[in-house]
């Protein structure tokens, strides 16, 4: 056995209670197929408490990053966002299990989740680090808020078309009018981006995604830029509005607000079968032929 892992964390779908106990079978066997390897196993407080996994070490989902040095995640691909934001700090790789629809993040499966991981720590995986954004919002000269997003930063209407200014390295691009705009990474293009009609990237490339939804003038089309970019978007004119992180966090807009993204410093590094295969993920997730 691999010996980088000594110490791992189970991560359920911990926002849900209910999905946590139609997970129940499979979270209480992962935990002892875990601890009979001589593995330390880590479950995160929710997870632990509406699956009653008794015996096992708990701790926040906030705090579980600095004690182990894998994290399972058990969900769909919101958990796995909403996991990589939390622990983005930490450099800790994750492995996702789908338990939800598409599974874009979380490629093993349930029925065979132990054999995989059994291969994953014997050392038979591939890492694959993914970027990150980080945006600001600044108000009147003044910081309002920070966060991180794996997949996207969206800045969207709640009612009408919103009128916005975009600059990429302090370089006008346009005002453009829409429904609003999607910021990008390689690992976003297969979520909201892709609806709105935006190209997938593949998740090795160094490049950010700017993708109008919905937009007035027809040719504003998609863009990509090198991920080292600085985009700045001010909000020109709307009636209402909001930003929002991963699709998991909003907070409300007003006339004037600039929006500063740009790479995060940190990288979230997912952990794959050493088979795994980006264009077979994405034949059978979108019924490629």
């Amino acid at each position: 056995m691999n010996q980088t892992f000594k110490s791992i964390a189970i991560i359920g779908k911990y926002m849900n209670q209910s999905a946590l106990q139609l997970m129940q079978s499979d979270l209480t066997e992962l935990a002892h197929h875990l601890a009979v390897r001589n593995l330390e196993v880590w479950i995160e407080e929710n997870t632990a408490q509406y699956v009653d996994l008794v015996g096992f070490k708990a701790s926040s989902l906030e705090k579980i990053g600095s004690k182990v040095d894998l994290v399972i995640v058990m969900g769909g691909d919101g958990t796995m966002l909403s996991v990589a934001r939390s622990l983005i700090d930490n450099n800790v790789p994750l492995v996702g299990i789908n338990r939800g629809r598409f599974g874009f993040l979380t490629d093993l499966r349930a029925e065979d989740m132990l054999e995989q991981l059994d291969k994953i720590l014997s050392g038979e995986f591939t890492e694959e680090p993914r970027v990150m954004l980080t945006a600001k919002v600044v108000r009147d000269g003044q910081l309002l808020h920070a966060n991180f997003a794996l997949n996207d930063v969206v800045i969207k209407s709640a009612l009408r078309l919103i009128e916005l200014e975009v600059t990429i390295d302090h370089k006008f691009v346009h005002k453009q009018r829409a429904d609003g705009l999607i910021i990008s990474t390689p690992t976003g293009t297969t979520a909201y981006a892709l609806s709105a009609g935006g190209q997938i990237l593949h998740p090795n490339l160094q490049a950010i995604s700017l993708v109008p939804i919905c937009p007035h003038t027809l040719s504003n089309r998609p863009i990509a830029v090198h991920s080292d970019s600085l985009i700045e978007i001010t909000l020109v004119q709307f009636d209402e509005a909001h930003l929002s992180f991963d699709g998991q966090f909003q907070l409300a807009l007003e006339v004037g607000d600039k929006i500063i993204v740009n790479r995060a410093e940190q990288t979230v590094s997912l952990l794959h079968p050493s088979d795994y295969c980006y264009f077979d993920m994405l034949r059978n997730k979108l019924n490629w032929g």
